[in-house]
């Protein structure tokens, strides 16, 4: 295999690689960085003409940064945190940590701290809140289900239907009578509005210290790291220090074929932004961050489990950045809006995130995020309509006059969080077992190529053992054991009775595999009709 760029062909461009990389998010070019720390040569394309890093890049508008989505850098595993500092040493810098929930006119802590909550709420609906709460464990639903039924039970309907209900149904798009009360359980692990409660009056008697009201949760005071200019700078490190290897970085090149060349490698062609063109790509290896679905419509020969991969879902959302003249706005990196007048979910504070994101001292910069699914009327409405609709959503909120806002921009993020509905693991599993059987040295990496919903640490550790598995010349790591029991387990043999070396993964290496978040799953029909059949009796 040569190792590297081979010639222009007309208005084609060649290349022959060790390793082909689709993607230059987080999980593609951590494995391209490593590889190319290890002498292989690799090229990675990507669609995007000028970012790098996928949903966690930075976007820059007239000097401006946004953050799409915030990315604290924090991870239980010192090997990403050890790598995060070898890629960019000299500028990160320690942040203040602040979230809070806004709602109808108030701030809230979040974690919630329940004192402060029912304070908020005025002495009329804090006793309405009671007293549902004080029904709720009285007359508990019996048969829980959905995430409405759970939640319900905890806190009362009263404080689930203002801290809950809204919030939840923005990001997810489905209603909380239909999503599973296993999710709540795992999300809400722990909180208890009694034990609360009781605590702050302990709290209240000088019998109890602990912070936020005796909830086993980290404070609001503590800090995080970030990279000085967000965390596209991380990943436009990442891919400097790959290019200076002599590697290669294709920016505006989408996935037109990914082909076997029928001798155990393959043939990559990519369209090319700039003049239409294309790259064809060659190497013995391929590693994909590319959406499951996507890589499966684009896969040659198609695989059988092309209409199963096509069945995954995709959860979208965009950012609409406000310029406002005034001083911050608020001190938190974000507040999340628990208000059903309003369609946006979670406001952020760029300069809260890192003073260096903002430029002009005179001028706040917040980021207005809305969920939503790609071609719904979120989704097509243009750049000057939804700087409108943000700006009118912040003045409905009481948070900034409209007479300060002096310029905004718009970043759109597809399949940003994969769906887990009924039948996606299914989808999943069939298309994963079929190519690990037909194409070992294709490997599935990051949150879209293996359809999870993890971190960014996660997805790194994806790449970080996909690599060991490629220098190894075996799958030595089955990566796809994540979420078994929250540790990873080492493949078994692959195909023939072929050795596999000996090697455990490591407690650090499981601490950041094991990050992978619970997203919500749907119930089945019939119990969602009797879901709603109960509201109607309750009304």
């Amino acid at each position: 295999m040569g190792n590297g760029f081979t010639g222009v062909h007309g208005d084609s461009s060649e290349y022959d690689v060790d390793v082909a990389i689709i993607g230059a998010g987080p999980a593609g070019l951590t494995a391209g960085y490593l590889l190319s720390k290890q002498g292989l040569k690799v090229a990675i394309i990507e669609k995007d003409t000028r970012y790098v890093g996928g949903i966690s890049r930075t976007v820059e508008h007239e000097g401006y940064r946004f953050d799409i989505g915030g990315h604290r850098f924090f991870s239980k595993s010192q090997q990403v945190v050890d790598l995060w500092n070898e890629i960019l040493p000299d500028d990160f810098i320690q942040r203040p940590r602040m979230s809070r929930i806004y709602y109808e006119g108030r701030f809230y802590s979040y974690p919630l701290r329940a004192f402060e909550a029912l304070r908020n709420l005025g002495i009329l609906r804090s006793t309405s809140c009671m007293v549902s709460y004080a029904w709720s464990r009285a007359f508990p639903i019996k048969e829980v289900k959905s995430f409405e039924d759970w939640t319900s039970n905890q806190f009362g309907k009263k404080l689930y239907s203002i801290f809950f209900k809204t919030y939840t149904e923005k990001v997810w798009g489905m209603p909380c009578n239909e999503m599973s009360a296993d999710w709540a359980a795992q999300r809400i692990k722990g909180l208890s509005l009694g034990a609360a409660v009781l605590d702050g009056l302990k709290r209240s008697l000088g019998l109890n210290k602990r912070p936020n009201d005796g909830m086993q949760t980290k404070t609001l005071l503590e800090t995080f790291r970030y990279p000085r200019q967000g965390p596209g700078m991380m990943w436009e490190a990442a891919r400097d220090k790959i290019v200076a290897a002599g590697s290669n970085v294709l920016m505006g090149h989408a996935m037109k074929q990914l082909a076997s060349d029928g001798q155990g490698g393959w043939r990559l062609s990519a369209s090319r932004a700039e003049d239409g063109g294309e790259t064809v790509i060659r190497a013995r290896h391929a590693i994909s961050s590319a959406p499951m679905r996507e890589l499966a419509a684009r896969l040659h020969p198609l695989p059988e489990s092309t209409l199963e991969a096509s069945r995954l879902k995709y959860r979208d959302f965009l950012t609409v950045a406000l310029k406002i003249k005034s001083e911050d706005l608020f001190p938190d990196n974000w507040i999340y809006i628990h208000d059903s007048k309003v369609r946006v979910g979670r406001v952020q504070n760029f300069r809260s995130w890192s003073p260096e994101m903002v430029p002009d001292e005179s001028v706040a910069c917040v980021g207005l995020e809305y969920f939503c699914f790609e071609g719904d009327d979120l989704w097509a409405s243009s750049d000057e309509d939804l700087i409108k609709l943000a700006t009118k959503e912040m003045d409905i909120l009481g948070l900034v006059d409209p007479a300060k806002v002096i310029g905004g921009a718009v970043v759109r993020q597809e399949k940003a969080y994969p769906v887990y509905d009924d039948e996606y693991a299914a989808n999943v599993a069939a298309m994963r077992h079929e190519l690990e059987a037909s194409h070992p040295t294709l490997h599935l990496v990051g949150r879209n190529g293996m359809h999870r919903y993890n971190n960014q640490d996660h997805a790194m550790m994806t790449a970080m053992l996909t690599v060991e598995n490629i220098l190894a010349g075996h799958r030595v790591y089955d990566i796809w054991c994540v979420n078994e029991d929250a540790e990873y387990h080492e493949a078994g043999n692959e195909g023939a009775q072929a050795a596999i070396p000996a090697r455990a993964v490591s407690e650090d290496q499981a601490a950041a595999l094991a990050s992978v978040r619970d997203v919500p799953t749907r119930i089945v029909a019939d119990e969602v009709a009797a879901s709603k059949g109960k509201d109607r009796a309750a009304a």
